[in-house]
């Protein structure tokens, strides 16, 4: 009986252990390049109790393939990151813009979460320097990429979120909207096909555009994502690119053209 007590005293014990494996902290294993969790943290004022939350924030997958040992890369912070900002930035405009009606404040958000936008935030920020990529990926200049800035740049903010909660994300990221406000907002090129039709769809309640991946191939370093919109129950268009963004874009442009809004 001892003996059944004791094993299953182990096994509780090597599950949890295995369960809890986190990001190591460490960026010692021949990458001495990367920019530690900690001092990332202290760096840029960042409010990480758990630098390991941190830490998996800067992991891209292409690093998790390589390393078996790491269980998580950064897409589910990504994903909520994501949602967070289109909230905060979202609020910020609203407050910051009085004046701005309910089409000119979604065009002047989607201008603000665009991929080059949010690429060019994580540039500011000196995120290339922290982000944690496969051997390949470094080799296919993906500290550089756009897409793979962008989807850093959400994850941190996911990571954020779970750390500080929308208090903490705003105070992070009112200053870089404030910066980018004078270029980005007066730039009529910003608004995208996504605000434009999305702008359209609800004048005509029609409801808001849904934006659906529907495949995603290629390589980690050179992925292709295929996303088709759709309004209601209708597919009115689709749209592939290196990132999801790119390619709701894509498929926004073709919605506008079949509806002879461009």
């Amino acid at each position: 009986m001892e003996l059944m007590e004791r094993e299953s005293h182990t096994w509780v014990r090597d599950w949890r252990s295995l369960s809890s494996r986190e990001v190591p902290l460490s960026s010692e294993e021949n990458l001495p390049e990367v920019e530690s969790p900690r001092d990332l943290a202290e760096r840029l004022g960042l409010p990480f109790n758990n630098l390991h939350l941190l830490a998996r924030a800067m992991t891209h997958r292409s690093y998790v393939n390589e390393h078996p040992e790491i269980l998580e890369d950064n897409e589910r912070l990504e994903f909520l990151g994501d949602a967070v900002l289109d909230f905060v930035v979202g609020a910020w405009l609203y407050n910051h813009c009085p004046e701005m009606n309910e089409g000119g404040l979604t065009r002047s958000r989607s201008a603000l979460v665009r991929t080059e936008q949010l690429a060019e935030f994580a540039r500011q920020l000196g995120l290339d320097k922290a982000m944690r990529l496969g051997r390949g990926e470094l080799a296919a200049g993906g500290r550089h990429r756009p897409a793979l800035l962008c989807a850093t740049f959400e994850a941190l903010i996911g990571a954020l979120y779970l750390q500080g909660g929308i208090p903490a994300v705003e105070k992070f990221v009112s200053p870089l909207l404030e910066k980018a406000q004078d270029t980005t907002l007066a730039n009529p090129e910003a608004f995208d096909p996504k605000s434009f039709l999305q702008e359209w769809t609800q004048a005509q309640k029609l409801g808001t555009p849904r934006y659906v991946t529907v495949n995603i191939k290629g390589p980690d370093h050179a992925r292709i994502f295929e996303v088709e919109v759709r309004i209601g129950e209708e597919t009115y268009g689709h749209g592939a690119g290196p990132s999801k963004h790119a390619a709701s874009q894509a498929a926004a442009q073709a919605a506008l053209e079949r509806l002879g809004l461009a």
